[in-house]
Parts: C-alpha cells; sequence; structure tokens
C-alpha cells in the first residue's frame, strides 16, 4: 500500500539525488555518498534534506510520504530557487550543527570551504 516510507531522510537517498542540480550539488552528493552513514558530514546532509523537505511535517499518510523520500527530495531540489552555492552553504551549518552537537571540532572540508 505505501512506498518506501521513512520517517526521516535516510542516508540511502543520498545517491539517487546526483543529478538533480549542478555541479557544486553533483561534487557534494559525491561527496557525502562515499561516506559511512553515521560520518558527521552524512548526518549533515540528511538533516539538510530533512529541514528542506519538511520531514518533521510528514505524515505516512500523506501523498509526500506514499511517493518516498527520494521522490519528495527530487522535487524539493527541482522548486528549489536558489543557486547550488546557497544549498552547500546550508549544508556547511548543518554540518557545523551536528559536529557542535556531537563535540567535534570544527574541520576544514568541502563545506568549510562554501561557508
Amino acid at each position: 500500500m505505501y512506498a518506501d516510507n521513512e520517517l526521516l531522510f535516510p542516508p540511502h537517498a543520498i545517491s539517487p539525488l546526483r543529478n538533480e542540480r549542478g555541479p557544486i550539488w553533483t561534487d557534494l552528493v559525491d561527496h557525502v555518498a562515499s561516506l559511512p552513514e553515521d560520518h558527521p558530514e552524512s548526518l549533515a546532509f540528511s538533516l539538510l534534506m530533512i529541514r528542506l523537505d519538511g520531514c518533521l511535517s510528514c505524515e505516512t499518510d500523506s501523498f509526500r510520504a506514499m511517493r518516498g523520500c527520494v521522490a519528495c527530495a527530487q522535487q524539493v531540489l527541482h522548486r528549489y530557487k536558489s543557486p547550488d552555492a546557497d544549498l552547500l552553504k546550508r549544508y556547511g551549518r548543518c554540518l557545523r550543527e551536528v559536529r557542535s552537537h556531537l563535540g567535534l571540532p570544527e574541520e576544514a572540508g568541502l563545506a568549510a570551504r562554501a561557508a
């Protein structure tokens, strides 16, 4: 009856988003998809998508949930009007937030170059 429903944006849905935006986005997705699911950068990407997609307000019987996380995220990325650099900055903020929550120091990386 339901598609592949998740409560929050799952790590397995990262790779299918690779070609949804431009080269900056593609580089970010490729980088994050190569990391373990529990890596701070993977968690930050999921946090970014949770916020963009509105996962916290998604109900299991909603049209969004029935279509699945990948389809929902693809639609959100297609409708997102700001440039990819803005997405990278948002990702950088999410990464800093995750690292802070985990008690890790800030690290220079893909997101740090964009911030």
